[in-house]
């Protein structure tokens, strides 16, 4: 290829990349307003940015003149690959019948994947009929402009436990499902993420405040990916939970994974001191620190910088605090 050709080549592929990277700063069309929309990590729409409590704010660098052609398409596959969307499906491929004491009802299974993921990051749940509607009832409460269109199977006297009945709700209840998390903002209630998440935490803390620490930490540890997929953009959200985790493990005198966990719980709680768990989180990383023999004066030092800015109050341990979370 001669130089004439070279340049235009470069010029050409700059072009190209720079009208991507200022597309991707502009207002999204009506066509993608609509479409199911998950956490992007790159250039993120930030509706509400202190809802969201969104931490990562800087812009992707725009490439320049100075890149050479390698480099431009270099940055080209990282844009591509940074800004690959995210999204959930839902499947509901089986129930079973319950027959408990005086009541009888369906269980859905409902399998919760992460759209080009391996089986590693599929979630697991089971609800019935009432949790469906509960959570429908509870929405139209709050969404019901957004709502007004979504239908939701009726009940009906006879014929609940036949294969027909059930495998039309399984059918509805999946595209129900869907169409819900295809909404962004019933996609980011706490009420939708709660039908998803709280009955399984709820039994797990049930099984902390046991001493159940091994059931707790297993199921705490399979609801946690999901939780964190559905609350992306708001990292804060799984502290609590990560702190259970942390909790769970010292508890089994497993210091290096509690110390692991609560890095990442510290990580999110950076920018927010003032967060009930962020003493007592760090008072116990300073603890495992020493017990590990890594660095704790950093730790001390945050701790130290803390308490010279507030006033002296009664601070829950972790642990206290782990085991008033839902409590009913």
């Amino acid at each position: 290829m001669d130089q004439d050709s070279h340049c235009t080549g470069e010029r050409e592929l700059l072009e190209a990349v720079s009208r991507i990277t200022t597309s991707s700063t502009t207002s999204p069309s009506a066509e993608e307003e609509n479409q199911p929309e998950a956490e992007i990590p790159c250039q993120v729409r930030k509706e509400n940015p202190e809802k969201d409590d969104l931490q990562d704010s800087s812009a992707t660098l725009s490439p320049n003149s100075s890149m050479t052609t390698k480099e431009l398409q270099e940055y080209w596959r990282n844009e591509k690959r940074q800004c690959k969307q995210i999204k959930l499906l839902f499947e509901i491929p089986s129930t079973r019948i319950v027959e408990h004491h005086l009541s009888k009802y369906v269980m859905y299974k409902i399998i919760i994947l992460q759209t080009g993921s391996f089986d590693s990051n599929k979630s697991v749940i089971e609800r019935r009929y009432s949790d469906f509607e509960r959570l429908h009832r509870n929405l139209l409460e709050e969404f019901s402009e957004e709502m007004e269109d979504v239908t939701f199977p009726k009940k009906t006297l006879t014929g609940n436990f036949t294969e027909e009945i059930i495998n039309e709700r399984k059918l509805a209840f999946k595209d129900y499902l869907r169409l819900l998390y295809s909404m962004k903002y019933i996609r980011r209630s706490k009420k939708f993420i709660d039908f998803l998440t709280r009955p399984e935490l709820q039994e797990a803390y049930g099984c902390l405040r046991g001493g159940q620490y091994t059931k707790a930490l297993e199921i705490l540890s399979e609801v946690i990916g999901l939780q964190e997929r559905l609350t992306r953009g708001n990292p804060v959200a799984i502290v609590p939970t990560l702190c259970a985790i942390v909790v769970c493990h010292k508890d089994l005198e497993n210091p290096a994974s509690a110390f692991e966990y609560g890095e990442k719980a510290l990580s999110r709680l950076r920018v927010h001191t003032s967060h009930r768990y962020y003493i007592p989180l760090l008072d116990t990383m300073i603890t495992l620190a020493y017990e590990l023999g890594k660095d704790f004066l950093s730790l001390q030092e945050k701790l130290e910088e803390w308490k010279t800015k507030k006033d002296p109050i009664r601070v829950f341990t972790l642990k206290e605090l782990a085991v008033r979370e839902y409590v009913r």
